[in-house]
């Protein structure tokens, strides 16, 4: 049997731009940033947006919950979950020079009884049986050094995301790119996951775009969102308020 070529991965380095530190991957593009001095911030609107199905859960169950990362970046969304939510959190990633990254230069925890990193081919981690049906908040961010569309984007694969949400679960996903690549992208998630499950916000400044899947589609009633949404502000910091206005169904 012939023997796999190893994979290449690109260079990890990090840059400084005030009190924000930001990860690259070979390339000038920014794969995730961290506060210095407030290491479990989020900085960027569409991290922040990452965490827009909170809105659809009681918050008084979230630490009793399951956040799976699909793409460890500067580690924001797993030291999120894991410090400031207190959910038991995994985070899949490729590349080992990235959570050698997040843990010198990112403040990333080692792993301990709620968090985890697992080196791994995500499309092929999660398949394992553990993660059916397991996973409350699944959050996909899989870009290369390009930054150019998601490295994972089937039908196949969402559908795989799919299979291992609760049935209260959701997945955030953030879209990087150009529209027909974004339509591309929200065609196959409605395909694994039905149009009515599927959520977005507008893009941001910056271009990207979090959209949200449901495994049972909702429409909660708007004064509960709101409700969530000054205890999600108040709680955790995150501008939950605004989310309310600008976060629609992607079918009406």
């Amino acid at each position: 049997m012939a023997r796999k070529a190893p994979i290449t991965f690109p260079e990890v380095n990090f840059s400084e731009e005030g009190p924000i530190r930001h990860l690259h991957l070979g390339s000038e593009w920014i794969q995730g940033s961290m506060l210095v001095d407030a290491p479990t911030v989020l900085v960027h609107e569409y991290i922040q947006r990452m965490m827009a199905w909170l809105l659809f859960v009681d918050p008084q169950t979230v630490k009793k919950r399951q956040a799976l990362q699909l793409g460890l970046g500067a580690g924001s969304l797993t030291k999120f979950c894991h410090k400031e939510l207190k959910m038991k959190t995994t985070a899949i990633e490729l590349n080992p020079q990235v959570l050698h990254a997040c843990r010198g230069w990112f403040k990333l925890p080692a792993d301990n009884s709620r968090m985890q990193v697992v080196l791994a081919d995500a499309a092929e981690e999660i398949k394992q049986e553990k993660w059916l049906g397991a996973v409350d908040a699944l959050q996909v961010d899989l870009y290369d050094e390009e930054a150019a569309a998601p490295v994972l984007d089937s039908a196949a694969f969402y559908a795989d995301c799919r299979a291992t949400l609760t049935e209260e679960g959701c997945m955030t996903v953030n879209l990087f790119g150009r529209s027909s690549s974004f339509d591309n992208s929200v065609d196959k998630i409605a395909e694994a996951f039905g149009e009515d499950a599927i959520w977005a916000f507008k893009s941001t400044r910056e271009g990207n775009t979090v959209v949200m899947a449901q495994r049972t589609p909702s429409r909660p009633k708007r004064a509960l969102m709101q409700e969530r949404a000054e205890f999600i502000q108040s709680e955790w910091g995150l501008p939950a308020d605004k989310w309310v206005r600008v976060f629609k169904p992607v079918k009406t």
